[in-house]
């Protein structure tokens, strides 16, 4: 294909979250709580939260700050309104703290010499800023959902990436481990990638091996570079 750019998602495509969130929240909250059920009940808060922004329910929200109103909903379910504000604010950046999947720094490092790289994330730019560093993740530039304050799926996200690039929607390719994203931005015209990630959920909940309307469907991000000969 002749792509230019690459825009990740990075939730769950690029970096762990559930096991990285899991991680701090038993640090942070001891071994009394069962990590990655707190994991996955902040997780199912995500897309709603982002929602209430997207209907103009909320104004524009950063995503640490969405994370912050999801977090204070699960520990008054948990019945914990013993954690004090400081604590809540350190759980917050858990987000900032998770891990890429074995395969990307490797496979990101490969694409990185040929292509532009760039998160299309809804992650506030701190938050993926904070995950580059980290992890050593070699983007170009910072694209996503705070740039043009809008979340996914709505079609300024998808459009923002072509047009600050000065490229053609088909020169910059999305790539993704969530169908849904992948056809929003088919949507706007953005060729797709498909990347399989089985292990997201801590294998709960096992999502389709391959789009079949994607451009691409890899099982990691060095067979993604090998595929566009990087």
């Amino acid at each position: 294909m002749d792509v230019r750019a690459l825009v990740f998602d990075v939730f769950g495509t690029v970096v762990d979250w559930r096991s990285g969130v899991a991680r701090e929240v038993r640090r942070v909250l001891g071994p009394g709580v069962d990590a990655h059920a707190f994991a996955d009940a902040w997780r199912a808060r995500y897309v709603p939260s982002m929602e209430r922004v997207r209907t103009g329910d909320l104004p524009w929200t950063p995503l640490d700050e969405l994370h912050r109103i999801s977090l204070d909903e699960v520990l008054a379910n948990l019945g914990r309104t013993d954690v004090d504000a400081a604590t809540r604010d350190e759980l917050v950046l858990a987000w900032h703290r998770l891990d890429p999947w074995p395969d990307v720094v490797p496979g990101l490092t490969r694409l990185a010499r040929s292509h532009v790289l760039a998160p299309l994330s809804n992650g506030n730019v701190a938050l993926i800023v904070d995950l580059a560093k980290r992890a050593g993740l070699p983007w170009d530039l910072v694209l996503g959902a705070e740039i043009v304050q809008h979340y996914k799926p709505d079609a300024e996200v998808y459009d923002a990436a072509p047009r600050l690039l000065a490229l053609a929607p088909s020169e910059v390719l999305m790539v993704a481990a969530h169908v849904d994203d992948l056809a929003a931005a088919r949507g706007r015209g953005l060729r797709t990638a498909y990347v399989h990630r089985p292990d997201e959920f801590g294998g709960m909940r096992v999502p389709p091996v391959s789009d079949p309307d994607a451009d691409l469907s890899v099982g990691s991000l060095v067979e993604l570079a090998e595929r566009l000969g990087a």
